[in-house]
């Protein structure tokens, strides 16, 4: 394989002395991810703590709005330093390109979400409106991001080559429904072990709850890392 797949781990917590706890015990992992729960909950300071001490922050708010107010909150994102960010692909062209248009020139990159990884072909088709597989719609979703300047795409780790085979190998890509064999599925449709998901090309992959719920985050951190190789 060429590059190392790495962990992304889940902030999914309530307030800041949860979430740095988590970081500190995790020490083997670089990576955090501060979606909308502990970010609602702490606001932008959550991210400079955790970039305080020394690792990169993949901020996972999932923008998806008309292109000038996201254009305005991907712009705020590079400026708070976050390496990662995420957007909808489903926003559209002018959307994605008033993001890229905003970060131009500074080390955050785009990651744009194809299809939840809690959707399933039957609720896209019944709920979304969506009358293609999750597959098709991802290859679709992963083409017009990457075409319009995202530097990478959010895919459940059933599609990595799915994607790699419509954008190539540069682009970023990265995989939540990732779940180790010894945790619970919980909400995802669409999942594989962190083994798996490496081997089928994943640049990064995110873990949440099995880090979060779990007796010994440090542990599961290990198990995880251990399994990347």
């Amino acid at each position: 394989m060429g590059k190392k797949t790495q962990l992304i781990a889940v902030l999914d917590v309530d307030t800041r002395e949860e979430a740095l706890a988590i970081v500190e015990a995790a020490e083997g992992c670089r990576w955090f991810k501060i979606g909308s729960q502990l970010f609602t909950r702490c606001g932008p300071e959550i991210v400079r703590d955790v970039l305080a001490l020394g690792k990169k922050v993949f901020l996972d708010l999932k923008f998806h709005d008309i292109p000038n107010t996201v254009g305005h909150a991907a712009r705020a994102a590079a400026d708070l330093g976050v390496d990662l960010f995420t957007l909808h692909a489903a926003g559209g062209r002018k959307m994605i390109a008033a993001a890229h248009e905003a970060v131009k020139g500074t080390k955050t990159r785009i990651l744009a979400v194809t299809v939840l990884t809690s959707l399933s072909d039957k609720m896209l088709r019944s709920e979304v409106g969506l009358y293609e597989t999750a597959a098709d719609a991802v290859a679709r979703y992963a083409i017009l991001a990457v075409d319009t300047g995202a530097h990478g795409v959010v895919c459940s780790p059933q599609e990595i080559g799915i994607v790699r085979n419509v954008v190539g190998d540069e682009p970023l890509i990265v995989t939540p429904g990732v779940r180790p064999a010894w945790a619970s599925t919980d909400d995802q449709a669409r999942v594989m072990t962190p083994g798996q998901a490496a081997e089928a090309g994943a640049d990064f992959i995110v873990v949440g709850r099995p880090i979060v719920k779990h007796d010994n985050p440090a542990e599961a951190v290990r198990l995880i890392l251990e399994e990347l190789g």
